[in-house]
């Protein structure tokens, strides 16, 4: 191989032999430069994606850290929410239980059931085998599960409670209804007893004569009570009676009030147990203030004094 050098001047020429190394060295120079100014351009573009790759890769992880961040924050809040309207709720019904077994034992005293048919003070009985062994709830789904297990039991507990109260209010109040049409107590609030029923000695001629009810004595003012409920069949003056209120109850009693200072309930009037019908006085043919109590059975009377401290059973 030669290589040829010209000189400006034209005169001058050199020639150059070489031999195989320069052959090799010069192809080696020649090719070489080229080939590694374009690896060193590849690695530098390479290493600048690569460099941006892992930047996006880290900006989208990031990112998405934060999403998830956020979604526990949210599920942690809706948790915390949901757990403090259950509390809320708990604490409602475990109130209800309460005030419903309070009502309950009240009632069953006033009703003077027998002890055991409605018993509010005990844990009402609850049972059955064990499904499965007990475990540690580990996740919302479950905690939800055994939540709503819980608020169902309470429902049931509040449920029947509530039933045994409906039953109860309703034996009671045929019970009061029963008592408030029974004959039964004194027609007075406060006095004593003056005269007794049958034959006695009467106070204006000094003779035997029957005496068809019972005297209670007091003060002029003093109130008259109806002994059962009834309807006022007479309110006003009969002879012998002086002022004298008449009341028709069921099962065919009647009572009357008689010697009356004035009469309060009026006739037709619907009346309580209890509720005044008159004031004490000493109308008619009487001595002083009292009131002359009569019972009425199918039409024929009947001594008072048997239904005085009659209670209903």
């Amino acid at each position: 191989m030669k290589i040829i050098l010209i000189s400006n001047k034209i005169d001058e020429v050199r020639t150059l032999s070489l031999n195989s190394w320069a052959k090799c060295a010069l192809s080696v120079l020649l090719l070489g430069i080229p080939v590694t100014a374009g690896t060193m351009l590849g690695i530098k573009i390479a290493d600048g994606r690569w460099e941006l790759l892992f930047d996006n890769s880290i900006a989208q992880m990031q990112n998405e850290i934060v999403l998830q961040r956020e979604d526990v924050d949210a599920g942690r809040q809706q948790l915390d929410n949901s757990l403090s309207g259950m509390t809320f709720k708990l604490a409602k019904m475990r109130s209800r239980l309460v005030r419903l077994d309070a009502l309950g034992e009240q009632l069953t005293q006033i009703a003077s059931l027998e002890g055991g048919e409605f018993d509010f003070s005990s844990t009402p009985g609850l049972g059955g085998p064990i499904q499965a062994p007990l475990i540690e709830i580990a996740n919302q789904i479950e905690i939800e599960e055994k939540v709503s297990t819980m608020f169902a039991k309470l429902d049931d507990s509040i449920s029947s409670r509530e039933s045994q109260l409906q039953i109860l209010q309703s034996m009671l109040s045929d019970k009061k209804l029963k008592s408030e049409r029974m004959v039964a107590g004194r027609p007075i609030k406060k006095g004593w007893l003056s005269s007794e029923y049958g034959m006695r000695i009467d106070p204006f001629h000094g003779k035997q004569q029957w005496h068809a009810g019972i005297d209670f004595a007091g003060r002029d003012g003093d109130d008259v009570i109806a002994v059962a409920s009834g309807i006022v069949t007479w309110s006003g003056d009969r002879n012998g009676y002086g002022k004298m209120v008449e009341i028709s109850h069921s099962d065919g009693y009647i009572t009357r009030y008689a010697h009356n200072q004035e009469n309060v309930a009026n006739l037709g009037a619907i009346v309580q147990k209890g509720d005044v019908v008159a004031q004490m006085g000493s109308s008619g043919r009487s001595t002083g203030p009292h009131v002359h109590f009569e019972v009425f059975k199918n039409g024929r009377t009947v001594d008072p004094a048997s239904y005085i401290h009659r209670t209903y059973r």
